[in-house]
């Protein structure tokens, strides 16, 4: 662990945690929200509450993981219920949707730093999420909600690598984005379409795909997988099985992208 000790981008970390003294983390069970959990509540001197928001696009298996990893870390745990499709903004998912979600959002985890009298609300956004297109960042910012893996500038790649030295379950967990970056932008959006995405997703996941997106170009649903994972699903039973639940799901026609998962996919 000798890198890790020496590494001046965690002592950084660190020393935003300790200056905050208290914080309520975003905290969503992925890579890079686990991680930071997990410095701030071995921190000495800092106080943790992890918040994580229950909606409409955010999968019920997320969920329990983020339950579980609250649990390993034994963190004080908070589950709201987000209204998300509530948002009048987000009725018709504009390009900026993200903006709008993270704001009442973010206000919701404010009222919940102020309920308690902690310092500060912060989230998992890590340096590389900087360089991409991430408008509810601008949100973040705008509501002061602090990004302490991203000023620290540790990449997503150093978190997993840190994550697996101090074995944290979440290391090589594949990413996850909200559901509705599976739709296109400027159509409605509706709960039927979330949920027939939701069921294939989760059925995908279950055949053994880890990384996995199902973008709904309806009535099309179109299967991003890692490249290496393609040729098994051309396999005749695997196949089958796809086209047999996604179809049952409610998609009438199904297609492979052959250039495989991407984690900014253009609709």
């Amino acid at each position: 662990m000798d890198e890790w000790n020496n590494d001046r981008k965690i002592k950084k970390l660190k020393t935003f945690l300790r200056e905050m003294g208290s914080v309520v983390i975003a905290f969503s069970g992925g890579v890079d929200s686990s991680f930071l959990l997990n410095i701030a509540k071995n921190e000495p001197g800092v106080n943790v509450i992890a918040v994580t928001a229950n909606f409409p696009a955010f999968l019920e298996c997320e969920l329990r993981d983020s339950k579980k990893i609250a649990a390993i870390l034994k963190c004080r745990h908070i589950i709201i219920n987000f209204k998300q499709l509530e948002i009048k903004e987000l009725k018709n998912n504009p390009k900026n949707r993200c903006y709008y979600c993270k704001k009442n959002l973010f206000l919701e985890m404010i009222k919940i730093k102020d309920k308690y009298k902690f310092n500060s609300v912060i989230d998992g956004t890590n340096y590389d999420d900087l360089n991409t297109f991430r408008p509810g960042i601008t949100a973040l910012r705008e509501l002061g909600i602090e990004s302490p893996l991203a000023d620290a500038g540790l990449t997503g790649e150093e978190i997993r690598r840190y994550s697996r030295q101090l074995n944290l379950p979440t290391w090589n967990k594949p990413s996850f984005s909200c559901i509705l970056t599976r739709l296109p932008y400027n159509e409605n959006i509706s709960i039927s379409s979330i949920n027939k995405i939701k069921k294939a997703e989760t059925f995908l996941r279950q055949m053994g795909f880890n990384q996995v997106r199902v973008r709904y170009h309806h009535p099309v649903a179109k299967i991003e997988l890692d490249i290496e994972d393609i040729p098994r699903i051309l396999d005749d039973d695997v196949r089958e099985k796809v086209i047999k639940n996604l179809k049952s799901a409610g998609f009438s026609s199904i297609c492979i992208d052959l250039e495989g998962y991407r984690p900014v996919s253009i609709l």
